[in-house]
This record gives C-alpha cells, structure tokens and sequence, in this order.
C-alpha cells in the first residue's frame, strides 16, 4: 500500500484550491481541523473499519460530529473521501493543508522547546529575531521540556537549532570521545 502521505497528496491539494477558489481558508483549516481529530479518535477508527457502514452513512456521520456543522463544500469533500474509503486520511490531508496554507502565506511553523516555560516580551522577543533570522512569519509553539537542562531547541520545518545545555553537553562529549 502506498504510503498515507502520497495518496493524501492529491486530496489535500484539492482541498485547497477549492479554499482558495472560495477564499474560505481560515474555514477549511477548521473544518479539516475537526475532522482529522475525529478520524484520529480510536472509538471512531473502530467504526471506520465496519465494512457493513455505507459511505453515505459514513459521511454523515463524520459530517453530524463536527461542531457546527460544515461548509457545503467541505461536506461534499468528506462524501468523496468516504466514497472513495480514504476517510483515514482526515489527519495527513490536514497536515498537508496547513503546510500548503503556510507555504502560500510565506509562513512557517515554530516549534520552541524550553525547560522553563516562556511567555510574554520573552517569547515575543525571540519569536521576532528568529523572525528575521528565517525571513518569514513564524506561528510558534511552545513546549516545555525540562530534560533540557536549560536553553532552548528551536525547530523550524526541518531545521533544527539546538541551544540547550542537553545539547551542548552532547557536543562536548562527541568533541571529547574524536
């Protein structure tokens, strides 16, 4: 079986020019938002895999969970997934939508791990100097991680800049062992 993220490719693109068509992306990003939580939830990947449960049905179902209802064209996407049993892919088909939302808006997601928490000037002021060492708005997370030691470990996408005292010490210890 090809692997989830390549079959949940062609849905996500999808889903997102029709977002973009309709200028309705903070309601997408939502709506795909619930729907990839309850995909995710083990209750309902036990009802995902009755073979007895008609894709109509199914759709319903995923559709009466959501909170609020769902934008017409989101519910005919969901009826589409269900049709076409790609229903499990509700959490990669987010995940990719919030990538091609964040490449679009020249955006990127910031992952800060602390080992104390950080908040307020603090976290704005770092958010804003990464801010410009990356060249493009930030949405940042923050995770407290007290097996750092202290310093931080930032992520951004797939880089990695590691400042903590964990870290350091990893350095030091492979710099002593060459």
């Amino acid at each position: 079986m090809a692997e989830l993220s390549t079959v949940a490719r062609p849905y996500a693109e999808a889903a997102f020019r029709l977002a973009q068509e309709s200028s309705s992306i903070d309601a997408w990003s939502d709506a795909l938002g619930h729907l990839a939580a309850i995909a995710a939830d083990p209750q309902v990947r036990v009802t995902l895999g009755d073979p007895s449960l008609q894709p109509a049905r199914l759709a319903e179902f995923f559709i009466g969970l959501v909170p609020g209802g769902l934008p017409d064209e989101a519910a005919r996407f969901v009826s589409t997934l269900a049709e076409n049993d790609r229903i499990v892919l509700l959490p990669e088909i987010a995940t990719q939508f919030h990538a091609l939302r964040n490449r679009a808006e020249g955006r990127a997601d910031l992952v800060i791990e602390s080992a104390f928490a950080l908040e307020g000037a603090q976290l704005d002021d770092l958010v804003a100097a990464l801010e410009k060492k990356f060249a493009r708005k930030l949405n940042a997370s923050v995770v407290v991680a007290p097996d750092l030691i202290g310093g931080v470990r930032i992520t951004v996408g797939d880089e990695v800049l590691d400042a903590s005292v964990r870290g350091r010490l990893a350095q030091m210890a492979t710099a002593l062992q060459s």
